[in-house]
């Protein structure tokens, strides 16, 4: 199952996060969750790991309007971006696909929505 859309960048993982949050903002999204896996598992495991961050975003006029159809849907909310860092100093984004992660709702009034995101989602990767 495709349950992404994923892009490989030869630029360090720190040009790639600026460039993806500014594409984001430009799309719409807005930064909501920001987890540093690398920093957990060196904090709680005493473990090394390579660069990696899950990005949760949210556009607010299509969650405003998801969340009008359905209360519960929150608990797919929001759409998560994974960036890290490859062995070869190139880093990948990808995005998720909403319309997969909103599937599990089995609300066909969201499909609609999910193409929406997903667009803008894969355009914003798409930029950097």
């Amino acid at each position: 199952m495709n349950y992404g859309y994923k892009r490989q960048v030869n630029q360090t993982f720190e040009q790639t996060e600026q460039k993806l949050r500014h594409a984001l903002t430009e799309e719409g999204f807005g930064v909501i969750t920001e987890i540093d896996v690398q920093s957990i598992f060196k904090q709680k495991l005493n473990s090394d790991y390579k660069k990696y961050k899950i990005l949760g975003v949210c556009e607010p006029n299509t969650a405003y309007k998801a969340l009008a159809i359905d209360e519960q849907i929150g608990l797919l909310l929001p759409c998560n971006i994974v960036i890290w860092e490859n062995g070869d100093k190139s880093t990948s984004v990808a995005a998720i696909n909403a319309k997969v992660q909103l599937s599990i709702a089995e609300i066909s009034e969201l499909t609609s929505h999910a193409d929406q995101i997903n667009q803008k989602l894969k355009a914003a990767v798409d930029k950097i």
